[in-house]
């Protein structure tokens, strides 16, 4: 279970950072020793550290990646897909919350210059509100710049992209 756990976060951390170094160096501010040792289940990172990376998740994800690594145990065969059916369900659970009119999809800017769009991403957060304070459930997407004119226009025309293109831009089937 634990291997399964690395390497949704090392998905997670290449998705947010492009590299595990630039991850375990300015964000988690650890030694490459340390994140090495803590991957392979040498050591334990301080509890600051592991609060930064379940910071790398919504509280929704990461629950998401708890069910995750359950399933794992009860069907050793999920072990070789966890990265993907964690993308896989996040995916489709957005659109769930899209379709039932219960989600709000919100495209975040990328904060990247013209020249620098080609490499730039953007953001999709799919938020489920409460109308509590720090209780809303939200899955966020990781999409390169370049659908960013695809996105752009109406509520309807976001909501439509998301429905036939979400799965095959995020999880690559």
């Amino acid at each position: 279970m634990h291997q399964m756990y690395i390497d949704i976060l090392i998905d997670a951390i290449i998705e947010q950072f492009e590299t595990e170094e630039k991850f375990y160096t300015e964000y988690l501010q650890t030694s490459k020793e340390n994140w090495e040792n803590w991957k392979k289940g040498r050591i334990n990172l301080t509890s600051e550290e592991m609060q930064k990376i379940k910071n790398l998740f919504s509280d929704y994800e990461w629950m998401l990646t708890q069910k995750i690594l359950r399933q794992t145990i009860l069907f050793p065969e999920k072990r070789n897909i966890a990265v993907s059916e964690y993308k896989r369900l996040k995916t489709l659970i957005a659109k769930k919350w899209l379709q039932s009119g219960s989600g709000i999809a919100e495209l975040i800017p990328s904060k990247g210059n013209h020249e620098e769009m080609e490499q730039a991403f953007i953001d999709l957060k799919v938020t489920v509100s409460y109308d509590e304070w720090g209780f809303d459930d939200i899955v966020t997407f990781r999409l390169p710049a370049t659908l960013q004119g695809q996105l752009e226009g109406s509520k309807v025309e976001l909501l439509d992209w998301v429905n036939e293109n979400l799965m095959g831009t995020y999880v690559g089937e």
